[in-house]
């Protein structure tokens, strides 16, 4: 085993240590934070820190580890591909869940101080505002 191959195993497993420090953190925040935009941003949390941080330990782990063969750069590329599948459409989840359950009206927003999204809601679009003036010329 050379120097190289040590490096990215050790790498490898204080990113997969890490990334299980922040899933339990996240673990921890799912059940203290008191409302669901909180609690929601605990999770948003243990899906990138929790589970992109270990992939890509768990790549630099197969990488270095010659026993595998040729199967290493598979394991690895598989573990690389899928951590940047997770880092794209973790955030998006989240943000679509978020916004989906701020527009129902489902959840209150507690404490509020600015809520923008219902600023943009109680003002008229533009389409509206030219279906009224449409209808006001006779």
């Amino acid at each position: 085993m050379t120097l190289l191959d040590t490096v990215l195993i050790v790498i490898g497993e204080i990113m997969i240590g890490v990334g299980a420090l922040a899933d339990l953190i996240a673990a921890i925040g799912m059940n203290r934070f008191p409302n669901f935009y909180l609690r929601l941003h605990a999770a948003t949390i243990g899906t990138i820190w929790g589970s992109f941080l270990p992939l890509i330990g768990a790549a630099l782990v197969a990488a270095g580890c010659k026993c595998l063969g040729e199967y290493r750069w598979f394991m690895s590329g598989g573990a690389l591909v899928t951590s940047f599948v997770i880092l794209i459409l973790g955030p998006a989840g989240s943000h679509a869940l978020a916004r989906g359950t701020h527009r129902s009206g489902i959840v209150p927003v507690e404490p509020k101080v600015v809520d923008h999204l219902e600023e943009d809601e109680s003002h008229p679009t533009s389409q509206e505002l030219q279906e009224v003036e449409e209808g006001d010329s006779p």
